[in-house]
């Protein structure tokens, strides 16, 4: 057996598994999409584009997903940057461990459990009455933008911090030595050494963040409460509750389109900031 047909036995299962669960299942969602709905729910064959001509009518669900997935990863960025770093950099290894677990210990959990509990803590019964203790009343949090946006940065800071964690916990340590040692400031050090070395670590976590938030359902239904949803949302309303899988099919092929675009642009992005990670390691 020659190195190349040896090569195409290794990767032979991986594409058998892609072709049946990824390019099957996409190319039956794309041909739905040209389909019109049956007169009882479901689907009928057809060519026709008034699916995505209707488009504009889920407009809202859109506008909230690419609203609140990219303010939900900028957030749990911010929240986890600093914890990864903590981690990775100052604590001592013998914690290390220890600290590690408690980050994953919310995925113990089921997602549903969780979110019911942001529930109670938002509601009526929880921080609003809180505040009306101190004089501050009529706040409404729950089954708004800020609930769901709480919900999705405590649902997937984990997936933010661990990619990080591991780009950080790489970093030579004798870089940020040499830095103090030439007489940088903290800050320049963590904008000219640290924050490019770990690049990657941010790509990698907001890539995982954002991509399962733009499919995201059950926090938006349970936090949003109906008045704030997200493609999720409705496509579940599409395929389950009105049936009509073909405008729920168009619906979900342009979700891809701009998963596609976004993340393309984002790539291209993060490639170029990788150039200054390279300058940081040639010197």
């Amino acid at each position: 057996m020659t190195e190349r047909e040896r090569n195409w036995l290794m990767v032979a299962p991986a594409g058998v598994w892609l072709l049946v669960m990824l390019v099957l299942p996409l190319s039956v969602v794309l041909i739905f999409s040209f389909g019109e709905r049956a007169p009882a729910g479901g689907w009928v064959p057809a060519f026709t584009f008034e699916q995505y001509a209707n488009l504009p009518a889920r407009l809202t669900a859109f506008q909230n997903t690419l609203t609140l997935a990219p303010l939900g990863t900028l957030a749990a960025l911010i929240i986890a940057y600093p914890l990864a770093y903590q981690l990775a950099v100052r604590t001592d290894p013998r914690w290390k461990t220890i600290l590690l677990v408690l980050v994953i210990v919310p995925f113990w959990t089921s997602i549903l459990i969780r979110s019911y509990a942001w529930i109670y803590i938002l509601g009526g019964q929880g921080l609003p009455a809180l505040l009306e203790i101190f004089g501050i009343e009529g706040v409404r949090l729950i089954y708004t933008p800020f609930a769901v946006t709480v919900g999705i940065v405590y649902g997937y800071l984990p997936l933010m911090v661990f990619p990080i964690y591991v780009a950080l916990d790489r970093l030579d340590k004798r870089l940020l030595e040499a830095s103090s040692d030439l007489g940088a400031w903290p800050l320049t050090t963590f904008l000219r050494v640290t924050l490019p070395m770990s690049i990657s670590g941010i790509a990698t976590g907001c890539m995982l963040v954002f991509i399962l938030l733009m499919g995201e359902f059950l926090i938006p239904a349970l936090l949003g409460g109906g008045k704030v949803f997200f493609v999720g949302n409705a496509l579940v309303d599409l395929f389950l509750q009105s049936r009509n899988w073909a405008f729920g099919s168009a619906v979900a092929v342009m979700l891809i389109l701009v998963m596609l675009v976004t993340v393309t642009i984002y790539m291209r992005l993060i490639a170029r900031l990788s150039a200054t990670r390279e300058d940081v390691s040639i010197m």
